[in-house]
C-alpha cells in the first residue's frame, strides 16, 4: 500500500516558493533598515560634545589624583620594603660572623680533646702553665657564650625584618595594584574624550576650541587633538603668559609666596601631563607641590591632601600664595595669584596658563606659607 500512495505536493510550484521567498526576505529586510534608522541616535551637537567632553576630563582628573595618591604609597611602600631588606642584609653579614666565630671556638675546643680539668691538672708537669690556661679558657667559654647570644639574637632580629618585609611587600603589591586600575580609568576617560573630539567637523572643533579658550581665559586656542594652536600670529606660550587679565604686579605676602608664584610663572605654556611634577609637564597638583617645593615648603602630592596641607582661608581672605581647590571632589588645585586669577595645569591639550578662579566651581582654599 504504502509503495503505491502519492507524494503530497505543495500548493505552489517551485517557481511560486523562489518568489515567495525572495520577497519575503526583502520585506525583512527593509523592516531592519527602517527600524535601525528609527532607532539611530541623533548626531550630538557641539555643545552636547563640549559638556561630555568636559565631563570626562573633570572624571580623568579625579582618577589623576587617585593614581598620584596611590603611587605615593606604592613609592612609600617600596623604600619601606628596600630599607627592610637592606637591614635584613647587615644582620645576615653580622649573623654569619658570629657563626664563624662559633664554630673556631668549637673546633679549638675539639683540638683540646676535652679531659676533664681534674685529670688534666693531675697530668701537667707544670701546674702553674696549667691554671694559667685555665683561666684563659674560662675566659674563651665566656666569649662563646656570648657569640652564642649574638647568633640567637641575630637569627630574632632576621625573622623579625622577614616578617615586616612580607607585610610591606604585600602592601606594595595591593598600591601597584590599584595604580594599575586608577591608570587605566584615566587613559579610558581620555581616550572616549579623544573619540569624541575626532567625530566634529573642523567647524564644529573651531566653535569647541573658542569655548575652551573663552573659559581657560585664554586668547590661544587649543585643538581638539591637544596640540597647540595660534592667537594671532603668537604662540600659545605667549598667549598663556599674557591671559588671564593679569591686573598689575602680583605682591606676595612674603617671601615664600613670592617664590612659589615665580616658579609657576616660570611654567607658564608648559604641557599638562597627568601624574606629571615637572620640570618639563605637570598636572595640577604637581604643579602646586613644585612652586611650594622651590619656596622651601613639602608639599603632599594629592589635590585630596594639600587641601589639609596649611590653614583654611574663605575665599575673601585669598592672598597671592594660596592653593585654591575646585569641584565637590576637591579634584582640581591652582595657585591664586590675586586680582581673582590663579596659575594653574588646566587639563589635556591645555598648557599651564593663568586664569579666572571663577571658571570652576570653587571649593575651598588653603595656605601653606
Amino acid at each position: 500500500m504504502a509503495a503505491h500512495r502519492k507524494s503530497r505536493q505543495s500548493p505552489l510550484g517551485g517557481s511560486a516558493v523562489r518568489t515567495a521567498a525572495t520577497l519575503a526576505l526583502a520585506s525583512a529586510a527593509t523592516a531592519t533598515l527602517f527600524e535601525g534608522s528609527g532607532h539611530a541616535d541623533p548626531r550630538p551637537t557641539t555643545a552636547q560634545v563640549k559638556a561630555k567632553v568636559d565631563r570626562l576630563y573633570e572624571e580623568a582628573e579625579v582618577a589623576t589624583e587617585r593614581y598620584n595618591g596611590a603611587k605615593e604609597k606604592a613609592d612609600e611602600a617600596r623604600t619601606a620594603f628596600d630599607r627592610l631588606r637592606d637591614e635584613a642584609a647587615r644582620r645576615t653579614e653580622r649573623l654569619n660572623t658570629a657563626r664563624d666565630a662559633l664554630g673556631t671556638m668549637a673546633a679549638a675546643q675539639y683540638r683540646t680533646g676535652g679531659l676533664d680539668p681534674a685529670v688534666q691538672l693531675a697530668l701537667t708537669s707544670n701546674p702553674d702553665q696549667y691554671l694559667e690556661r685555665a683561666a684563659l679558657a674560662e675566659k674563651a667559654g665566656d666569649r662563646q657564650a656570648a657569640a652564642v647570644t649574638a647568633v640567637r639574637r641575630e637569627l630574632a632580629a632576621i625573622r623579625q625584618l622577614r616578617g615586616e618585609s612580607a607585610g610591606k611587600l604585600a602592601a606594595l603589591r595591593g598600591h601597584e595594584a590599584e595604580l594599575r586600575r586608577q591608570k587605566a580609568a584615566v587613559v579610558g576617560k581620555l581616550t572616549e574624550a579623544r573619540t569624541l573630539l575626532a567625530r566634529l567637523t573642523e567647524e564644529e572643533r573651531a566653535r569647541y576650541e573658542a569655548a575652551a579658550a573663552a573659559r581657560d581665559g585664554s586668547g590661544a586656542t587649543t585643538r581638539a587633538d591637544g596640540t597647540s594652536g595660534m592667537s594671532g600670529g603668537s604662540p600659545m606660550v605667549r598667549a598663556d603668559r599674557s591671559s588671564g587679565g593679569e591686573r598689575g604686579p602680583v605682591t606676595a605676602p612674603n617671601d615664600r609666596a613670592a617664590a612659589a608664584i615665580a616658579f609657576a610663572h616660570a611654567q607658564l605654556g608648559k604641557p599638562y601631563v597627568w601624574g606629571a611634577t615637572g620640570p618639563s609637564a605637570y598636572d595640577c597638583s604637581g604643579l602646586t607641590q613644585a612652586a611650594w617645593r622651590a619656596a622651601g615648603i613639602s608639599l603632599p602630592r594629592t589635590t585630596y591632601t594639600q587641601i589639609n596641607a596649611g590653614r583654611r582661608v574663605s575665599r575673601s581672605q585669598l592672598a597671592p600664595g594660596d592653593l585654591v581647590f575646585f569641584y565637590s571632589g576637591i579634584s582640581h588645585v591652582g595657585l591664586y595669584i590675586g586680582g581673582g586669577q590663579m596659575i594653574h595645569a588646566p587639563r589635556p591639550g591645555a598648557p599651564v596658563r593663568i586664569a579666572p578662579i571663577d571658571e570652576m566651581p570653587f571649593a575651598g582654599a588653603t595656605r601653606v606659607g
